[in-house]
């Protein structure tokens, strides 16, 4: 139903995260008449007027009072004349306000993670700049396993062995999972074995040993839409159901928050939404600073052309598969996200080179390219040794039948001496 009355002391949070856009408007008797939640996708003057416009659409034009929190929100609020409240008090304020039973709350965000402890003095606790063990680390591990958060939490339903995986940063984290992906682990597994990592990262990255206790509240949008991953901090705290605090719409306390707060310490301006959308409307490019470019690789056509004469200097000879006689001998890389092979005569010609990601599936996409190189090797050659190394080494020559295995490093250096 469209609500086109003027609300006495409505209030607006928006809260502008890394990745996402919330907001929360309240009444007077802090009742939710309206709530929103949406990616931004980094383009965040834009998502907040798509937002200012579907809260008008679906409230009229109200007059509200405003503020603004979130790591994105500080620019904007003082571009469009807006109070800024800090994150961290927006949320203390709805968690005192909504769920005051509280002792500890475990927030996650999209690229930041704290732990509070709620008692006679709060504290707080945060991730740095690294976003290891939040929802773009979730987000960024999922496509390693090819899905998304929705779908890493569906698999994890149905694990059956947690593998230790580091979660301090994604670069750690896929060194520990692409191994396993190419030996075969079940996604079902590393799905939950990656809930667990962030679980870990929280307790001992951000609690440092103090103890979490008491009344846990799990808070923000990874917490809200993984029931796995709540499940998996659940296990670990050894909570019970009176113990864990779940919120209805835990994605929304920081708006929550950001709304009471206006209401309460806000400036006194009241403004109707349209005049608030144009005022976002208002913002242009030069509002965003200008970054200078890298420099060119190349100053012009003649330093690239030199640059590709001399590489091609160290080129090996190339002939086609079906030209091939004699002895052969297969190379293959099994790499973290691409397999490639090469096959070489006795001249060390290649006649025969393929490059695909595997997509976690290394040993079917080696069987695809044997298949290849079988349908088209004549009949006057045949592959009379093979050797395969990367992270797939030990499954591609088990699987295989493979004749050698070798270290990366050392078949780098076979090929440039």
């Amino acid at each position: 139903m469209r609500l086109s009355r003027i609300f006495p002391q409505t209030v607006l949070g928006l809260d502008i995260g890394s990745t996402t856009v919330k907001v929360t408007v309240l009444d007077e008797q802090n009742n939710c008449l309206f709530r929103c939640y949406q990616r931004h996708y980094s383009d965040i003057r834009a998502t907040v007027e798509d937002v200012l416009k579907q809260t008008k659409n679906a409230l009229g034009d109200i007059k509200v009072k405003m503020a603004i929190t979130g790591s994105g929100g500080l620019s904007l609020s003082g571009h469009i004349g807006v109070d800024f409240v800090q994150e961290v008090i927006a949320c203390t304020k709805a968690v005192e306000y909504f769920i005051p039973q509280t002792d500890v709350v475990i927030e996650l965000g999209g690229e930041d993670a704290k732990i509070t402890y709620f008692g006679q003095v709060m504290e707080q606790r945060m991730n740095g700049a690294c976003a290891g063990g939040t929802g773009a680390f979730i987000d960024q591990m999922a496509l390693l396993l090819h899905t998304n958060a929705k779908g890493l939490d569906d698999m994890a339903k149905y694990y059956k062995i947690i593998y230790p995986i580091a979660s301090r940063c994604g670069v750690f984290a896929k060194t520990d999972i692409q191994p396993l992906l190419n030996q075969g682990a079940a996604r079902e597994d590393l799905a939950a074995s990656i809930f667990q990592a962030v679980v870990n990262q929280a307790i001992s990255g951000l609690a440092c040993g103090k103890p979490i206790r008491g009344n846990i509240a799990f808070l923000g949008g990874p917490l809200h839409f993984l029931p796995q991953l709540r499940k998996a901090f659940i296990r670990t705290l050894n909570l019970t159901e009176e113990t864990a605090i779940l919120p209805e719409n835990a994605h929304y306390y920081v708006s929550n928050g950001c709304a009471l707060v206006a209401k309460e310490e806000g400036s006194k301006e009241i403004l109707p939404l349209s005049a608030l959308i144009q005022r976002v409307e208002a913002l242009s490019l030069t509002d965003i600073k200008e970054k200078k470019g890298l420099k060119p690789l190349f100053v012009d056509k003649e330093e690239l052309a030199a640059f590709r004469k001399r590489h091609n200097q160290a080129k090996a000879g190339q002939k086609q598969l079906s030209e091939a006689k004699g002895n052969l001998y297969l190379g293959i890389d099994a790499g973290s996200t691409t397999s490639k092979a090469v096959l070489m005569d006795e001249e060390k010609n290649i006649v025969y080179s393929h490059y695909e990601s595997n997509r976690g599936e290394p040993l079917d996409l080696c069987v695809k390219i044997l298949s290849e190189i079988y349908q088209t090797l004549p009949v006057e050659a045949k592959i009379v040794n093979a050797a395969v190394t990367g992270y797939g080494e030990d499954l591609i020559k088990a699987a295989l039948k493979v004749d050698i295995g070798e270290v990366e490093t050392m078949a780098d250096r076979k090929s440039v001496v």
